[in-house]
């Protein structure tokens, strides 16, 4: 069984249908629970109301939490959880690596910074902590990709040390901003934590472009990644060009993240979790890993979001709770991947 699901090579319409019923079973329990008991039943008969023009069982009070709060929560988690899975497939194909994630390349410890920043100079002036974080993590993609081509000639071992090297000197810079104001260091952590706290539906309409953006190009190029795994020479030998190719996949991975980070802060282990399910469950082929991977993170971090608002009476941080679920997952993987790390 295992060695036929590793030769799996197109993404069969069943694995779509069945992924998208779970997302939207997902999707629905979202809506229907939360920390606010408005009872699922009454939540269905809003539903319907909204959708008929009937009469609603909820109060003008209550239906706004559903529409303003618990909608747009769940969207959210949807797309962020999205771009952080077919993100981390995408590195985990560009790099040959199955610990990489959508941080490795200085993403977190851009918006890190920019976030911290923005937090220590203006406080109380939260609105510029998402765009501030957005450009930061693409400046910190975009600082790794600049010392890995003018140091390693642009290939994936420069590229690697590379972000390393970023992400220490941005991640060294945050923490010396953070003790020029040591009163905001609890609303850094807050956000470094991760979280999805809506105020409507203006964060899911300021993800959702280029998270769309991101994921049309790796869905319509993760054949391209079958073909890097073949290796340069074979991948030039069929007419792709794997430098370009590298940079283009790691340019909307690199976007999607950014714009997932922008509106959720540092949220860890979706982008190695989810991508390695999806192995298992339907095949290695990146063809069947990328689009699966979109779909399998945004049920994921709905469901860990889910969790996060209702297992106690305080909301819990969401990374907390991907953390407690990944982290375990993290031990098996590298233990099975011991000798197949490059």
């Amino acid at each position: 069984m295992r060695a036929s699901r590793a030769h799996v090579t197109r993404l069969r319409p069943w694995l779509v249908v069945a992924a998208v019923l779970v997302l939207l079973v997902a999707l629905l329990a979202g809506v229907l629970i939360g920390a606010a008991d408005l009872g699922w039943r009454r939540v269905l008969g809003e539903i319907f109301a909204e959708a008929t023009g009937g009469r609603s069982p909820l109060t003008a009070r209550e239906a706004a939490i559903v529409w303003q709060l618990r909608v747009p929560r769940v969207l959210l988690a949807g797309l962020v959880g999205a771009a952080l899975a077919m993100s981390g497939a995408t590195f985990q194909g560009v790099f040959r690596n199955p610990l990489a994630d959508p941080y490795l390349l200085g993403a977190a410890a851009g918006a890190g910074m920019a976030a911290t920043i923005v937090v220590v100079a203006t406080p109380g002036a939260s609105g510029w902590v998402p765009p501030a974080a957005f450009a930061g993590a693409l400046g910190g993609v975009g600082l790794s990709w600049l010392l890995g081509r003018t140091t390693g000639g642009g290939g994936t071992a420069g590229l690697l040390l590379a972000g390393v090297a970023v992400g220490s000197f941005l991640s060294a810079v945050q923490t010396f901003a953070q003790q020029l104001n040591t009163e905001t260091i609890r609303q850094v952590y807050t956000w470094l934590l991760g979280g999805l706290n809506v105020s409507g539906w203006h964060e899911v309409l300021v993800a959702l472009p280029y998270i769309a953006v991101a994921a049309v190009i790796l869905c319509v190029s993760a054949r391209l990644l079958d073909v890097l795994s073949l290796g340069d020479a074979e991948a030039e030998s069929l007419g792709v060009r794997p430098a370009r190719v590298r940079l283009l996949l790691l340019a909307a991975a690199s976007l999607a993240t950014a714009a997932a980070v922008s509106v959720s802060g540092l949220i860890g282990f979706v982008g190695i979790v989810v991508p390695h399910v999806v192995r298992l469950l339907a095949g290695a082929s990146y063809r069947v890993v990328v689009p699966l991977s979109l779909l399998g993170g945004a049920v994921f971090l709905i469901a860990a979001d889910q969790v996060a608002r209702t297992v106690l009476p305080g909301e819990l941080p969401l990374g907390v709770v991907t953390a407690f679920a990944g982290a375990p997952f993290f031990v098996a993987v590298l233990r099975s991947s011991r000798g197949k790390v490059s």
